[in-house]
């Protein structure tokens, strides 16, 4: 006798450990290897935990994990997409969009509509819980930059102006998370991490 509903969700279990294969274009701090979508998004959610006071709203935690460890998901067919890449960036959402279909699709129903529901509101920054989850997703990638001194910036050749284009909207789901990462890298260019 088999259960179908455990069977799917078993299925999306370990589809979802491909997650771990992922991997981004920021180094973890004091090592020279980049880090994968999982300890990513493990990190982000316990960023949640430890920060959610400083969300412009307040929100709904379990809210804001299930969004943080569910938003890179999608990676797993999309691939990661440099941030500051304009040729990877101009079909990012169609892709992204198509590997949610199938990934989500892969759970009982009801499952599925909520969690691409979280992710269309985080990807929409529609709700104050995804506002403030976006807002911790993008401030652990200038974090990281920093306590490297700058290492992804520098091979790359990103300049102060991109870092604070690409994350100027962190100010909608938390200003003092903002804040502070303007300062961080005002500090960064001050320092040489990043260039002016």
């Amino acid at each position: 006798m088999t259960n179908h509903r455990l069977e799917q969700q078993l299925c999306f279990i370990l589809e979802i450990d491909k997650l771990k294969s992922i991997i981004r274009r920021t180094y973890l701090v004091n090592t020279e290897r980049f880090e994968n979508s999982a300890e990513h998004s493990w990190h982000l959610a316990m960023m949640a935990i430890l920060l959610a006071e400083y969300a412009n709203e307040p929100v709904d935690l379990l809210t804001v994990l299930k969004m943080l460890l569910i938003h890179d998901i999608i990676e797993i067919d999309a691939g990661d997409t440099f941030a500051y890449d304009p040729v990877g960036n101009q079909d990012q959402a169609e892709r992204e969009a198509q590997a949610a279909d199938r990934l989500f699709n892969l759970l009982p129903e009801e499952q599925a509509v909520e969690l691409r529901a979280l992710w269309d509101a985080f990807e929409a920054r529609a709700t104050p819980e995804a506002r403030f989850a976006k807002a911790l997703d993008r401030l652990m990638p200038i974090l990281h930059n920093y306590a490297s001194h700058g290492k992804a910036w520098q091979e790359n050749g990103i300049r102060r102006e991109q870092v604070i284009a690409y994350n100027q909207h962190m100010a909608e789901g938390s200003a003092t998370l903002w804040e502070y990462a303007r300062a961080t890298i005002d500090d960064a260019v001050a320092r040489g991490f990043l260039a002016g």
